[in-house]
């Protein structure tokens, strides 16, 4: 079998595995390793290959992360983080599109997870918009954009996906760059949006108007009452040392996590079985049979033969520019996740040859990515539907779509004038 012919069936193969997903219950891992398999077998390539494909490191990476931050999401610590920033708005109404918009930041970027930090942030920041009078579709996109910068810290499995996806292709990459350049995005993002919504005409009509504190229902969001009791602090300095551990002293952040983890379930060891079984490892399964499967594709001699393809197109930014693209319309509809640890790979071939800079493209892709995640047909945009206040269902659902179009058209060509086109 030619190259040319095993190029385009596995390929197709890959499309196929999203079509599938996106229709059927059906892990994407699970159809990763089985086509990773069956793709072996007809090549000649062994079981021992197949196996040495598999990632280990990022297996351990993303399994000691989550297990750490399962441990402080049960406990009550990312309560009381999430208490502790919700006391900021001290009475300003219009702060708080931007609180919410810092604490979706926050929580992402000590390690939880996207659609967990929205779940958590998404019914509180909706009720509060209803209440102060801020539009319902800005706040959604305030949160999504706080998500968007948080999602590509170091501490976060997203972050964690790209940085293993990318440094296993033996290029050189740094997690904080990838971070910097997220967050920076998202800054800007929530600036227009808060500008587009009228925030800042508000704040100068309501430069006098606080909460009051006869507010009772107000007051009761803000303040919530979370106990700082010995194990939660314990817990903060837990993830002080994972974040000191990881980020200056670069030690592996899954075996750290499940150092720490074991230290703080001896606390409470009665909770370990549930905190293990609540490890995202579907999200675990589907990261390691997509990335098995771009690793067989990279035995058979696939990802050399795309290099040669790449290495033959004249304007390798037009190229990027297209990965934006295909990023940015298929994850508003299949898991941003699973797509870019297989799209990322595909970048690396443009990468390889020097002329782009390698943060700026892998940056644009994750974003371009990412910021489509509001749209109704994915999990973060049903969330924010499920929540929405003051509207009908059905409205705020329109607004989303209609919203959600223009940001996959237009959002993966900033995100690659922004960090691509320029540098």
């Amino acid at each position: 079998m030619g190259i040319e012919t095993l190029t385009i069936i596995s390929v197709a193969a890959l499309l196929l595995m999203f079509i599938i997903n996106a229709k059927l219950p059906i892990n994407m891992g699970i159809l990763g390793f089985v086509a990773a398999f069956i793709l072996a077998t007809i090549t000649g390539v062994t079981e021992d290959e197949i196996f040495g494909e598999f990632p280990v490191n990022l297996f351990i990476i993303l399994t000691g992360v989550t297990y750490f931050f399962g441990i402080l999401q049960d406990n009550g610590t990312i309560d009381l983080i999430t208490a502790s920033s919700l006391k900021l708005v001290k009475g300003r109404r219009m702060l708080i599109p931007w609180i919410m918009f810092l604490l979706e930041l926050l929580l992402t970027s000590i390690g939880t997870q996207g659609t967990a930090a929205i779940i958590i942030v998404a019914p509180i920041a909706l009720r509060l918009a209803h209440k102060i009078g801020f539009n319902q579709l800005g706040m959604s996109l305030m949160v999504a954009w706080g998500m968007v910068g948080g999602i590509f810290s170091p501490l976060n499995v997203m972050g964690i996906i790209v940085r293993g996806v990318v440094e296993e292709s033996g290029i050189s990459f740094n997690a904080n760059t990838l971070y910097l350049l997220s967050t920076l995005f998202a800054v800007g993002l929530a600036f227009l949006t808060f500008l587009i919504f009228g925030g800042f005409k508000r704040r100068k009509a309501d430069q006098t108007s606080e909460i009051s504190e006869d507010n009772a229902e107000l007051q009761a969001i803000l303040n919530p009452t979370i106990e700082v009791t010995p194990y939660r602090i314990v817990s903060l300095l837990a993830l002080g040392a994972l974040i000191t551990l990881g980020m200056v002293f670069e030690m592996n952040m899954g075996f750290a996590g499940l150092t720490l983890g074991l230290i703080l379930a001896l606390f409470n060891p009665s909770r370990q079985k549930e905190i293990v079984s609540k490890i995202p490892w579907s999200i675990i399964l589907m990261v390691s049979g997509i990335v098995t499967y771009v690793g067989v594709l990279e035995q058979i001699g696939v990802t050399d033969y795309i290099t040669h393809l790449v290495s033959e197109v004249d304007n390798p930014l037009l190229a990027i520019l297209v990965t934006c693209y295909i990023g940015g319309i298929i994850s508003a509809f299949v898991s941003t996740t699973g797509f870019l640890g297989a799209v990322v790979p595909l970048l690396i071939p443009m990468l390889a040859t020097g002329d782009i800079w390698v943060m700026g493209a892998v940056a644009a892709v994750c974003i371009a990515s990412s910021i489509v995640d509001i749209c109704p047909f994915s999990t973060t945009g049903a969330i924010f539907v499920a929540n929405a206040q003051g509207e009908a269902k059905t409205t705020f659902y329109g607004h989303l779509l209609k919203a959600s179009i223009f940001i996959i058209a237009a959002g993966p060509l900033v995100a690659w004038i922004v960090y691509v086109a320029f540098f």
